[in-house]
C-alpha cells in the first residue's frame, strides 16, 4: 500500500542531492561536532540581515494593532510596496519599470510556478543550460510542463546559443537561463545574450505565441570583479524576470520575490493578470503580509557583498592549494569543480570521510563536477584545505588501483 501518487514516489527517490548532503551533515555534525565539520551543502546565506531589518522588525510591531494590520490584500502584493518596488528594480536593469510590470510572490520560486501555471499547456517544453538548479525539473512538471536540457560550454560554463538552438522544437514554450548562475558562478556576457536574443527572435517568428525566456536572478547582486550581469529586457520583448531577497538580504525564509513582465512586451498586460491569478489559485493567495511590510522598509539595502568576494578569494587558494581544476565564479556563492576521477557521487563520498559536505554534480545535471557553497565562514573555508587534499589524494590512488576500478559506492546511510 502506497499514500503517494506514483510522480511524488518518483520524486523522493530522485529527491535533491542538496537536502540530500544537507540531511548528511546533520549527521556528522551530532556525531563529531558543528565545529569539526565542513559545510558546503546548501546555498543558505549566513551573514546577518542589514541592520535595517531589525529597525523594520520593530516598527512593524509597534504598527501590528492596526485594524487589518496583516489582513489579505491585492493578489499582486500591496500597492506601495508594487510602486516602490519598481523604482528599485528600475535602476537595477537599467530600465524603466512600473509597478503594473510587477507581481510580488512568494520567493523566486513562487514567481517560476505562478508564471509556469500562467503559460504552459500539457507537453509544453522548457529549455535550459545544464548544468541547472535541480528544482528547475519539479516546477515545470507541476504544471504538466517537460524540461529539456542543452549543454553548457565545456570549461567555462558560458551559454551555447548553437546547442540551445539546436535543442527547441515546436513544443519549446520557455528558454530558461539563471545569471549569476547556481552552480557555476558563471555568469552570462552581453554578447551570449545578444546572441542567444536573436536567436529566439527568428525562432519564434510566425509562431501562434513566441518564446518566452524567462530570467532567474537571484544573484543579480552579487557579481565580483565588476562582472556586468546585463538586463535582458532591452535584448528580447517576450523576457519575464523572477528574483527573491533571499541572498542580497539573507531572508530566504521569508519567502518573498517578485514575477516582472517586460514592459516591452506586447499585451503584457495579459500575462501579468495571469500570473496574478495564478499567484491566487496556486494557493499563495498573496506574498506573506509581513515579509511584504519589511521589504518595504528594507528595499535597496543589502549584506555586505565584499564579505562573499573574500570567501571566494580564500575557497580559490584552498582549492589551488589542493589541486583542484575549476572555472573561477564570476557571480553568486559556489565553486562548481571537477571531481576527481570523474566519479563526482564516489568523490563526494570520499570528502564526506573527511567531513567536508559537497553536493555531486549529478544532482544538477551535470555528472563529474561538484558544488561548493561558500556563504561559510573564511574560518570554516580554511579549516577544509588538509581534507580537500586528502580526498583529492585518496581520489588518485584509487583511480589508478585495479581493485577500486568498477561502480563506485553511493553514500554511506549512516552519513
Amino acid at each position: 500500500m502506497t499514500l503517494l501518487s506514483a510522480q511524488v514516489s518518483s520524486y523522493m527517490d530522485r529527491s535533491s542531492w542538496i537536502r540530500r548532503m544537507f540531511e548528511a551533515g546533520i549527521e556528522l555534525k551530532k556525531q563529531y561536532g558543528e565545529d569539526q565539520v565542513c559545510d558546503f551543502s546548501l546555498g543558505n546565506p549566513d551573514l546577518p540581515p542589514p541592520a535595517c531589518v531589525c529597525q523594520g522588525l520593530h516598527e512593524i510591531a509597534d504598527e501590528a494593532d492596526a485594524p487589518f494590520a496583516f489582513g489579505y490584500m491585492p493578489n499582486f502584493g500591496y500597492p506601495h510596496v508594487r510602486e516602490a518596488l519598481a523604482g528599485v528594480v528600475s535602476t537595477e536593469q537599467g530600465t524603466p519599470v512600473a509597478a503594473t510590470d510587477l507581481v510580488i510572490t512568494c520567493g523566486a520560486a513562487g514567481a517560476i510556478n505562478a508564471f509556469y501555471r500562467a503559460v504552459l499547456e500539457p507537453g509544453d517544453e522548457i529549455l535550459c543550460p545544464s548544468p541547472y538548479f535541480v528544482e528547475y525539473g519539479f516546477y515545470v512538471e507541476n504544471h504538466g510542463g517537460v524540461l529539456k536540457t542543452a549543454p553548457a560550454r565545456p570549461g567555462t560554463f558560458d551559454l551555447d546559443v548553437d546547442a540551445l538552438e539546436a535543442a527547441i522544437t515546436d513544443k519549446t514554450a520557455v528558454v530558461l537561463i539563471n545569471s549569476p548562475n547556481n552552480p557555476t558562478g558563471v555568469v552570462y556576457p552581453r554578447e551570449s545574450l545578444v546572441q542567444l536574443a536573436e536567436m529566439l527572435k527568428r525562432k519564434s517568428a510566425g509562431r501562434r505565441r513566441p518564446i518566452f525566456l524567462l530570467a532567474d536572478e537571484p544573484y543579480r547582486f552579487l557579481a565580483f570583479d565588476g562582472t556586468e550581469v546585463p538586463s535582458l529586457l532591452p535584448l528580447y520583448p517576450h523576457t519575464v524576470v523572477v528574483s527573491s531577497f533571499s541572498k542580497n538580504l539573507s531572508l530566504a525564509g521569508a519567502r518573498v520575490g517578485y514575477a516582472l513582465v517586460n514592459p516591452a512586451m506586447p499585451d503584457k498586460a495579459e500575462l501579468v493578470g495571469g500570473i496574478i491569478l495564478a499567484n491566487r489559485i496556486l494557493g499563495f493567495v498573496n506574498a506573506p503580509a509581513l515579509a511584504q511590510k519589511l521589504l518595504f522598509k528594507t528595499l535597496g539595502s543589502q549584506v555586505d557583498a565584499s564579505i562573499y568576494a573574500t570567501r571566494r578569494d580564500a575557497m580559490r587558494e584552498v582549492l589551488d592549494a589542493a589541486g583542484y581544476t575549476y572555472p573561477l565564479p564570476r557571480g553568486a556563492f559556489y565553486f562548481f569543480p571537477q571531481a576527481p576521477g570523474g566519479d563526482d557521487v564516489a568523490f563526494v563520498q570520499l570528502l564526506l570521510e573527511e567531513r567536508i559536505l559537497a553536493v555531486p554534480g549529478k544532482g544538477f545535471g551535470c555528472p563529474g563536477h561538484f558544488r561548493l557553497a561558500f556563504c561559510v565562514g573564511e574560518h570554516v573555508i580554511r579549516r577544509a584545505q588538509a581534507g580537500f587534499k586528502r580526498a583529492l589524494e585518496k581520489a588518485r590512488s584509487r583511480e589508478y588501483a585495479p581493485q577500486a576500478r568498477g561502480a563506485a559506492p553511493g553514500p554511506r546511510q549512516r552519513a
